[in-house]
């Protein structure tokens, strides 16, 4: 039986809206970035919520090294570590010391020697873990500074602030280990991150977006 002219209308209004619904998000993901925030120009005179992605090994070391140069404002405090990092909660609470601050676990998105195809998987997973976690936080500020498992992190913040529910600012530093090229982590947010901070000038030259901040640690 043909369809009637009031099913035809019906069914091209909602592609109608669907296609619209389409367009403005894809609008919306364009502005948010062509709209990264500069945070060079911006004074820190309140508290600022911020999220702190902890690796391991020498990505925690750096990353304490960092948080000692931070000013006061940048309070409270979450931390993200991955469920199988047993170190890393145990320095935080050596630094943190009397403040009080909060910390969460999520799946690694890759373990070490981890093959890439099952990455995406593990990946996914940790990502399922991440959108509640910043959701509910909804912190000001996320800082970064190399494991895999930022990556999820930032995703769920992007896409809150894409949707409109929170401004995160995602602050991702680069090891003093990356002389020449960024690491794959910092490739994968070289378009989504605020600002991304390297340790030496020529990876400044090399990659625009960057901004060259001298040693850190």
């Amino acid at each position: 039986m043909a369809a009637t002219n009031t099913e035809v209308d019906v069914k091209m209004l909602l592609f109608l809206c669907f296609l619209t619904f389409i367009l403005v998000f894809i609008a919306r993901i364009y502005w948010v970035l062509v709209r990264r925030q500069d945070l060079k120009k911006e004074k820190v005179e309140k508290l600022v919520k911020t999220m702190i992605v902890m690796g391991s090994g020498g990505h925690t070391k750096e990353m304490v090294t960092l948080l000692t140069g931070l000013s006061s404002y940048y309070y409270p405090r979450i931390y993200i570590i991955a469920d199988t990092d047993n170190m890393s909660a145990e320095k935080i609470k050596n630094f943190e010391k009397e403040n009080k601050y909060e910390f969460e676990q999520i799946p690694r998105s890759r373990e070490v020697h981890q093959s890439w195809s099952s990455t995406v998987l593990t990946t996914f997973k940790s990502f399922l873990f991440s959108f509640p976690l910043v959701f509910r936080h909804k912190p000001e500020l996320i800082l970064c500074n190399g494991p895999g498992t930022c990556i999820p992190i930032c995703l769920a913040a992007f896409i809150l602030k894409v949707l409109g529910i929170q401004a995160v600012s995602v602050v991702y530093i680069e090891s003093i280990c990356r002389v020449e090229t960024l690491s794959l982590s910092a490739k994968i947010l070289y378009y989504f991150a605020d600002q991304i901070l390297v340790q030496w000038k020529q990876l400044e030259t090399k990659y625009p977006r960057t901004l060259y901040c001298g040693r850190l640690v």
